[in-house]
């Protein structure tokens, strides 16, 4: 009898895994573990909320909850009445059909209400990439020490803190170098690209629609800015979803710039790009995997910029720059300025604002475009923090800890009554056995 075989007659049913993610990176991040679960034990099933990525490695989904990765107070208002509905349908599955874990990955508004109804019925909870509270929220650190039995950090500064903190907190490494490792490019696409004179910039205007929305716009700002200084420019837009590239040709209508809009090719427009213009997110760190010199901007509105300065509580953005900081808390946090006296170190230059920066996004895309060694030296300071910190492996090494920690957990069967008393006879005695 093998091991899993071993685990199977001991529970008396397959492994069960119940899964939240909401945001498409989360699906992504989320399908990966599955794929690693499954593999390292295939004795398993699981469940729960996620998206198309989750389901095709695997996992049997309740609903789609990536239809619902939804920015700000007044978005999430407007949906409560179908988050509500899911935290019931969860709860309802914990009940009556008990997972031996439950997993979340990052999306925390909504996960803390699925951790919450797992810990009502005594269910261990996983964080697989959690929250950056860290960074936003600090005073959440009460609910995660409260509802999550363990936390799989994706950096090692994360690990630290919420050790620090009193969480039982284990560093994995992030979940997104796995990804960029695991899918191959679309070599026909990149011979076509290739093919093209011209230096190429890539626009990643954001997963999330309520990003394109905000940032789209200067953007294309910036972009004729560029077009001005390098005329033989060439644009590309990585669309996440159709609706969305739908949208970005829309906002397009009557600017005469020469722009190829694509769903689903993101990594190979990455790749191609001599520099990017990006909306702040883990797509950093695929923009640092391809050592990519990149400008980053967040446009926020007013009030939203005034509320973030009471909450935010490090210097940067942009998951990339923090890992270059040499203080992740400091007493000046005041967003990126390129007049800063440190500024040169910040790898992807960022710019969070409720104002127009595109002067300043195109300033930074134009020097690269016409400085061989402006550009030379950022794309050796992505190298260089590429190889420190852009190593794959984290989905296995969740999946390992995660199988271990639930096999070391397991109810136990109790001892045949008549080996205890084998063992104090003595044919038991190391001297006698074998006779």
């Amino acid at each position: 009898m093998n091991r899993d075989d071993e685990r199977r007659a001991e529970r008396g049913r397959p492994l069960r895994v119940f899964f939240s993610a909401g945001e498409p990176s989360g699906d992504i991040h989320g399908a990966n573990l599955i794929r690693q679960l499954k593999a390292q034990q295939a004795d398993i099933e699981c469940v729960g909320y996620g998206g198309p990525q989750m389901a095709e490695a695997g996992c049997r989904l309740h609903a789609d909850l990536t239809a619902l990765a939804v920015m700000w107070i007044l978005r999430v208002l407007t949906n409560l009445h179908k988050f509500w509905g899911l935290v019931s349908r969860a709860d309802r599955d914990f009940r009556h059909h008990r997972p031996d874990a439950v997993v979340l990955v990052d999306y925390p508004g909504f996960n803390w209400w699925i951790a919450r109804r797992a810990k009502v019925h005594g269910i261990p909870v996983f964080y697989y990439t959690p929250p950056q509270i860290w960074a936003w929220a600090q005073w959440r650190i009460k609910k995660m020490r409260r509802l999550v039995d363990h936390v799989l950090a994706a950096l090692p500064f994360e690990a630290e803190w919420f050790r620090e903190k009193g969480c039982n907190a284990t560093f994995i490494g992030h979940p997104f170098f796995d990804e960029v490792e695991r899918e191959p490019l679309d070599e026909a696409f990149l011979a076509r690209f290739r093919a093209a004179r011209g230096p190429l910039v890539t626009i990643l205007p954001g997963s999330r629609t309520q990003e394109v929305e905000k940032n789209f716009a200067a953007f294309l700002d910036a972009a004729e800015k560029i077009q001005q200084k390098v005329p033989e420019v060439r644009l590309a837009v990585a669309s996440f979803k159709p609706h969305q590239a739908e949208l970005a040709r829309r906002m397009l209508t009557g600017r005469s710039l020469p722009v190829e809009i694509h769903v689903g090719k993101t990594r190979e427009l990455i790749h191609l790009a001599d520099c990017c213009m990006a909306v702040s997110g883990s797509v950093s760190l695929e923009l640092l995997f391809h050592a990519k010199p990149t400008v980053i901007q967040y446009r926020i509105s007013r009030a939203a910029f005034f509320v973030q300065k009471f909450f935010r509580k490090v210097k940067y953005i942009t998951l990339v720059n923090l890992l270059t900081a040499t203080d992740l808390f400091p007493k000046d946090v005041t967003p990126y300025d390129p007049s800063q006296p440190d500024a040169e170190n910040v790898v992807f230059p960022e710019y969070l604002s409720c104002e127009d920066k595109s002067s300043q996004v195109a300033a930074h895309v134009i020097e690269w475009l016409t400085s061989p060694e402006a550009r030379s030296r950022r794309v050796a300071q992505l190298a260089e923090l590429r190889q420190r910190v852009g190593h794959g492996g984290a989905a296995a090494r969740a999946a390992e800890y995660i199988l271990r920690t639930l096999d070391a957990s397991r109810p136990r069967p109790p001892r045949p009554h008549f080996l205890g008393r084998l063992e104090r006879g003595p044919l038991c005695r190391p001297e006698n056995r074998g006779r």
